[in-house]
């Protein structure tokens, strides 16, 4: 026996009334879908173009810092050459000045020298490069070979010191 296949059966004929009726509700997902995937791809975009917009500026506040800092800087290297053109026993009070001219720039951006002599070593702040027997108790900081420097509490050098290692008997 032979199937009719020219018309279609009961079956057939409900699986396609169910894909007509599926048809708009899968449309209506696929554009919900769509404006999503649009939405989020946008939003990446913001963020990305945000991202760099922030580097820029990260970048120019930075550069306007250290140029604001070296001019200030330049003050002193002027105050250096009219020191070199100097002659006579006013070259030591204007060294003496122009350190003061320095050490007041520095202050006023929050560079501060660290204080160590007389001082127990603490090596978050001091590097020891000597350790020699004194008068002092041990541990002590009896010598600052170089300054050290912080920045608004943040060491950025340390001092280079010289330690007491107690009385040698």
């Amino acid at each position: 026996m032979k199937e009719d296949t020219s018309e279609p059966n009961e079956k057939q004929q409900n699986l396609a009334n169910e894909a007509d009726a599926a048809s708009p509700a899968l449309e209506e997902l696929q554009n919900a879908y769509d404006d999503l995937n649009s939405r989020y791809l946008r939003l990446a975009a913001d963020f990305d173009n945000y991202r760099k917009r922030m580097d820029r500026e990260l970048d120019a506040r930075t550069t306007f810092a250290i140029e604001n800092f070296a001019v200030e800087l330049l003050e002193v290297v002027d105050n250096f050459e009219r020191a070199e053109r100097a002659e006579g026993a006013g070259l030591p009070e204007g060294m003496e000045q122009i350190k003061k001219l320095f050490m007041t720039i520095l202050e006023r951006h929050g560079i501060t020298p660290i204080e160590c002599r007389n001082l127990p070593f603490d090596p978050e702040r001091h590097e020891a490069i000597a350790y020699v027997p004194s008068d002092a108790g041990e541990g002590t900081v009896i010598d600052e070979a170089v300054r050290g420097y912080c920045m608004q509490d943040k060491v950025i050098r340390c001092a280079k010191v010289v330690v007491s290692k107690g009385m040698e008997e």
